[in-house]
């Protein structure tokens, strides 16, 4: 999505990834098949960039220092990355700069969790490695430390969810930011991934506002060029905790190609590119709903697309990969509309009618 945003532009954009077959290689200026956390493999790639981006957390941040001390814009820069690659480091971060965030512990062992029994029920979550919901499981009493994971974890209190919120913030590197429309993201419990999200959020103006102040704030504390998709909890209290960030293009914003004046992707490229920020108003009430592999394993198939593209203002979104597999995220539908109601009956739709299956 990123590059057929660039492709209106002419900037060059070479790629590197593990997957010879990754839907991007046809149309990057020049595909590099390789592990982006081998330092020796990143440095390789990059040593002739101008500018380096990520597309997913789980780079190798030391090849990010050695290329920003050689003279190369990193964006995110690897400062920010290895704090939030670690989702210790990420909620100490948190802490230290006054940021509103669930109660925690940080445990090396499940061993070390009972010190701590005061925060059950808890969440136990990877410090790294965690991505599209893995690496999180629920702990409800210490009777459930038998099937806790092995490794260093943050032990988060679980807190009374009333909605999960998320607020895209880009920054520029002369430290202006621009603000997305607070999204509120429908969870699948099946897969501990999103399911749809709504733009904006169905909540209280004052909420809203609470909810960009506080995303801005997490993007000023790092204080760095990028784009940072701010999760949020609102709790049944109604306060507003952050939960994680991603330094980068997000599942909650990719609604902003056809809702927003300048997509996520369009922002991204602006950053790197050292050019304005554009305009992240939102011109729709939008939806934007998953499809996730179901069924096994195999060849994808997207079933029900003639009855999705029939309603007025959907845009079906294919990821092309080769392989589906179930709770995969193989794609996704926006939808465009005048309110909130026009949004229920359209995901409504689409949620029974179109369907990723192996082929």
């Amino acid at each position: 999505m990123f590059l057929e945003n660039a492709l209106r532009y002419e900037a060059q954009v070479h790629v590197l990834d593990p997957d010879t077959h990754c839907s991007c290689a046809h149309i990057a200026t020049s595909f590099t098949q390789g592990a982006f956390n081998d330092h020796d493999t990143v440095m390789a790639f990059a040593q002739d960039a101008d500018v380096v981006g990520i597309e997913i957390e789980h780079v190798s941040v030391s090849a990010l220092e050695e290329l920003e001390g050689l003279g190369k814009r990193v964006v995110p820069p690897s400062r920010v990355l290895r704090i939030i690659q670690d989702k210790g480091l990420q909620k100490q971060f948190y802490h230290e700069h006054g940021i509103p965030t669930a109660d925690f512990a940080l445990v090396d062992a499940p061993h070390g969790i009972a010190a701590h029994a005061h925060l059950l029920p808890a969440f136990l979550k990877a410090r790294t490695g965690g991505y599209d919901g893995r690496g999180v499981m629920p702990l409800n009493t210490l009777a459930d430390l038998r099937t806790a994971f092995s490794g260093p974890c943050v032990l988060e209190q679980r807190v009374q969810v009333q909605k999960e919120l998320a607020v895209l913030v880009v920054r520029s590197a002369t430290g202006t930011q621009v603000t997305y429309d607070p999204v509120e993201m429908v969870f699948d419990p099946r897969f501990n991934l999103v399911d749809h999200l709504r733009a904006p959020a169905r909540v209280p103006d004052d909420i809203l506002q609470k909810a960009r102040d506080l995303a801005e704030r997490v993007a000023s504390a790092f204080g760095e060029p990028g784009l940072y998709a701010v999760e949020l909890f609102l709790t049944q209290n109604g306060r507003v905790l952050v939960n994680e960030t991603a330094p980068r293009a997000h599942n909650s914003g990719h609604h902003t190609i056809e809702a927003c004046s300048s997509s996520q992707f369009d922002q991204l490229l602006r950053i790197y590119m050292g050019w304005p920020l554009g305009s992240p108003n939102l011109h729709h009430h939008a939806a934007m709903v998953n499809l996730v592999g179901e069924g096994g394993t195999g060849s994808p198939e997207i079933k029900g697309l003639e009855d999705v593209l029939h309603m007025e203002g959907t845009f079906v979104h294919s990821y092309g990969k080769r392989e589906t597999r179930t709770g995969r995220k193989m794609g996704h539908v926006t939808i465009l509309a005048p309110d909130h109601q026009s949004l229920d009956q359209a995901i409504a739709v689409t949620k029974v009618h179109a369907h990723v299956v192996p082929a």
